[in-house]
């Protein structure tokens, strides 16, 4: 692959990962709540989604998503319901939970079970899918061997997701310092909530590509 082609590439890619999409909200949440590290290491879970799904691609299965109304339809409404009930998690949080001696100090919570709702999250959106099988083959070359252009698209695409996980986890982070008071964390939670909540919605409206 030559390097006018990744110049193009990374940029309008990294726009891509930048977006604040359901998976970018719940880095920022998460991060505010529970802290930087544990944040971004529970990021893994969305990139094994993705890695998964660019797998499929790969293999010519994405396909199905295109042929099969149903399919494409069933996951679209499983994934917004996840969303929905993250949202309704959320805005029903205890904001004092953390104990009010240090209200700076981030809550616990299990690495495995926020690594589990990165990937529901990616998994249960059928246009990430759609992303990989009309966005990435606009970079590739049909003269030159297909396989290895798209293993490096989608290797820059994880990387560029990590750094997008790894940038809404530090947002996050400061703005638990700013909303340091219960009533403001119970502010910004339900803000977050809210925009899960209209994620979710816009994955429903959502129609296939």
């Amino acid at each position: 692959m030559d390097l006018a082609t990744l110049t193009l590439f990374i940029p309008a890619c990294f726009a891509l990962n930048m977006a604040p999409g359901p998976n970018n909200l719940l880095s920022l949440s998460n991060a505010s709540r529970y802290g930087f590290r544990l944040s971004c290491a529970a990021g893994l879970g969305r990139l094994l989604a993705f890695f998964c799904m660019l797998s499929l691609a790969a293999a010519g299965l994405a396909v199905v998503l295109h042929t099969s109304e149903l399919l494409f339809y069933g996951i679209k409404i499983v994934g917004a319901a996840y969303l929905l009930y993250l949202a309704f998690q959320l805005w029903r949080a205890n904001p004092c939970l953390d104990g009010a001696a240090d209200s700076s100090r981030p809550l616990r919570a299990s690495l495995l079970s926020l690594a589990r709702q990165e990937f529901l999250v990616a998994a249960g959106n059928p246009k990430a899918i759609l992303i990989f099988t009309a966005f990435l083959p606009q970079f590739i070359h049909p003269a030159q061997p297909v396989t290895p252009q798209f293993a490096l698209l989608g290797l820059v695409f994880l990387l560029l997701e990590l750094i997008a996980i790894a940038a809404y986890a530090y947002m996050g982070v400061h703005m638990r310092r700013w909303f340091a008071q219960p009533r403001g964390k119970r502010l910004f939670n339900r803000s977050c909530a809210v925009l899960l909540a209209g994620a979710g919605v816009g994955l429903l409206a959502a129609r296939r590509a």
